[in-house]
């Protein structure tokens, strides 16, 4: 019988050593038994709190986008301009927690696992859905909205590509490099547009209501600011 007041710091390490398990076998692959070990705890311990291996894979994604979203929350407090925003964005999509060598391998073992499990992928498109719609959000300031989504499907996609860059170790880019790639990209897109006066947009709703569920998350109107990451659903 599980201690009293013991079961938030036994899911904590269950979530934790599911986030171990997974970058240490580069797949979702992993069993309860293996997790369990990583935790400390029994596997009936891990049946008990979580269910399955499966409920145990979506609260994990969950608690990386919940994470996700108080980074970005935390980041926009400093941000006065649009512009300043999207960097926000940017620098907490490479934020040394997103970083980290276990969460990217995480991360690519919940995008194969969506190939087959219909709650992944649909964690993940509320994912790239909230983040494409927080970056436009900032960009429309800054430039004509069609080529603020434009411009968004191109920043995201630099973010999630570079992600599985570094995933795969493709190239050995670091955090800084992808955060400084991504900036240059921006610069240059916005450069055009300059001294071309924009159009206010209606007011955004205030920063608390970012959330992964209703795009990564679980609140739901997008934060006035920029995936992932990519970038929890509560």
């Amino acid at each position: 019988m599980p201690k009293v007041g013991m079961e938030p710091v036994r899911r904590k390490a269950l979530l934790d050593a599911t986030l171990k398990a997974l970058g240490d076998h580069g797949s979702p692959a992993v069993t309860m038994s293996e997790i369990a070990r990583h935790a400390g705890v029994s596997p009936a311990l891990a049946h008990h709190y979580f269910g399955s291996k499966e409920q145990l894979l979506v609260a994990t994604i969950r608690n990386l986008l919940r994470q996700l979203r108080d980074d970005v929350v935390k980041a926009i407090q400093h941000a006065h301009t649009p512009r300043e925003r999207l960097s926000a964005v940017i620098r907490t999509s490479f934020h040394a927690d997103q970083f980290a060598p276990e969460t990217i391998a995480a991360w690519l073992a919940f995008y194969a696992d969506a190939q087959r499990s219909e709650e992944t992928r649909r964690l993940l498109v509320l994912y790239a859905r909230r983040l494409r719609s927080n970056l436009v959000a900032s960009l429309a300031a800054l430039c004509p909205r069609e080529h603020a989504i434009r411009i968004a499907e191109g920043a995201a996609a630099l973010i999630d590509g570079l992600y599985i860059r570094q995933g795969l170790r493709a190239v050995p880019i670091s955090a800084e490099a992808s955060i400084a790639l991504t900036e240059d990209y921006l610069t240059a897109q916005l450069r055009v547009f300059a001294d071309v006066p924009v159009i206010a947009a209606a007011p955004h709703p205030p920063a608390g209501t970012f959330s992964p569920q209703a795009g990564r998350r679980t609140d739901a109107a997008p934060i006035p600011v920029p995936s992932a990451r990519l970038r929890g659903e509560g």
